[in-house]
């Protein structure tokens, strides 16, 4: 569920007035510096909303996947599907269960992300993007790009790929070391592609579309991106983020959280909820571009990610969102009279290159896509 995922193609490279050579995340933890200055957040940020711990919190929705299934029926069904327009209407995201993919396989992901992440930061840097590549082109290893002279970074370094079109990728910076990496990537992301196709189909048919209304929209094969993310202990959580507060900019999320370590939060009722460790599931939200699909009827949540002392944190997101030439708007079926038009048409090439910016200067892209 985070937002440095944008390509080439989506950032003009007049926006960027230069790479700053820096360290990696990981590497200042491991000297045991301090946070520097550019990792500590702005006097802004410091008018802290209630924090709730994950053990008081309001119960993030849980939906089964199993029961969204065209093999599924009746009332189960019914209410499973209630359940799903509810928890994206009022969350915006919930956690997976029922979705088939083995937690063995889910345990391969975080085992070949923490063997990754263990290597040598000299063996890291192999997969780091080459100087020839486009200034805001974040595929490959590393940590925030810095493209601004007041830009807060975040306290995590990634690695970053494209999946589909499985034409483009870059094999390049698919590592190896580790051994399987390569061969449990693209089996999780085949087993993920089949979890994001249901709960698209059902969440436009939970508010009485077409199944593909959708889909169709992202252009019948979406756009797919992996992120692995390490998030190192932090000397002081009280200043620094892992990831900044955000939304993001593609269609559907699936996140596989650290199954021990906590540290996201959602924001919701103007509160940080803290979203549990739930091992074996699948932490799915809804993003932008079903935001302006379903004409505002589902939310794209604004979450963020904590750091902690003590515990190094993984997790791993599949980003799906619509091809960079399409056009999204608001389904002609639900507006009407009474739900009037809330977003405009927009090239998706055009909202993601307002998107990163906007990312930067902690404002959300949304609005800028309203009528």
């Amino acid at each position: 569920m985070d937002v440095n995922h944008l390509t080439t193609e989506e950032i003009p490279s007049s926006s960027s007035p230069g790479l700053l050579k820096k360290k990696n995340v990981q590497e200042l933890a491991i000297d045991g510096e301090e946070p520097p200055p550019r990792y500590i957040r702005k006097d802004s940020d410091h008018k802290e909303k209630k924090q709730v711990p994950a053990h008081e919190s309001l119960s993030v929705p849980i939906i089964d996947v199993s029961r969204l299934l065209p093999t599924s029926s009746g009332r189960e069904k019914e209410d499973e599907m209630e359940k799903l327009k509810s928890a994206l209407n009022s969350w915006g995201l919930f956690q997976a269960i029922g979705h088939s993919i083995p937690k063995s396989l889910l345990d391969d992901i975080n085992d070949v992300s923490k063997q990754f992440f263990d290597l040598p930061i000299e063996e890291k840097q192999r997969y780091t993007r080459s100087e020839e590549d486009e200034i805001v082109d974040l595929e490959g290893y590393g940590s925030d790009t810095i493209v601004s002279d007041d830009q807060v970074l975040d306290w995590s370094d990634r690695l970053y790929l494209l999946i589909q079109p499985q034409e483009q990728q870059k094999l390049r910076l698919w590592p190896d070391p580790p051994t399987h990496f390569r061969r449990t990537l693209n089996e999780y992301s085949v087993k993920a592609g089949s979890v994001a196709e249901v709960i698209l189909k059902a969440t436009a048919r939970s508010i009485g579309l077409e199944e593909y209304s959708f889909i169709n929209q992202l252009g019948g094969q979406p756009m797919v991106y992996a992120r692995f993310n390490y998030y190192p202990p932090c000397s002081r959580p009280d200043l620094v983020y892992g990831i900044k507060a955000h939304a993001d900019g593609g269609a559907i999320t699936i996140l596989l959280q650290d199954p021990e370590v906590e540290g996201l939060q959602v924001l919701k009722d103007d509160q940080w909820i803290s979203v549990p460790c739930m091992p074996g599931a699948l932490l799915i939200n809804v993003a932008d571009q079903v935001q302006i699909m379903s004409n505002g009827i589902f939310k794209s949540p604004i979450h963020r990610v904590v750091t902690n002392k003590e515990w190094e944190r993984l997790s791993m997101a599949m980003f799906y969102g619509a091809k960079f030439d399409k056009e999204i708007e608001p389904t002609a079926g639900l507006i009407n009279e009474s739900n009037p038009r809330m977003f405009r048409k927009v090239k998706v090439k055009d909202y993601l290159e307002v998107f990163f910016p906007k990312y930067l200067q902690g404002e959300r892209a949304i609005d800028w896509a309203k009528v």
